[in-house]
């Protein structure tokens, strides 16, 4: 018993002396660099059930939300209407 004793002492000794054969890894979280995100306001509207269905099947389809969908549809329009509207006034 005490033979035993004396190899798992002399283990841990060994443990102590002999530096890691293979290298620590350090892991550094990836920070994310955020946007500065611009005041939202909240919109309600009442649509055709038809017309909210084609938006569901397009978010589906394009991995967007009905808020990202509303704001695209929304942006285009008014850039359309814009050009047109100085157009006019020219």
């Amino acid at each position: 018993m005490e033979d035993y004793k004396k190899k798992l002492g002399g283990l841990a000794d060994k443990l102590k002396q002999d530096p890691p054969k293979t290298p620590i890894q350090e892991v550094h979280p990836v920070k994310d660099v955020e946007e500065p995100k611009e005041a939202e306001a909240q919109l309600n509207v009442w649509i055709p059930k038809s017309l909210l269905k084609t938006m569901k099947g397009y978010g589906i389809e394009h991995d967007l939300s009905l808020k990202d969908i509303n704001i695209l549809a929304l942006q285009s329009f008014l850039k359309g209407n814009l050009k047109t509207s100085v157009e006019k006034q020219s």
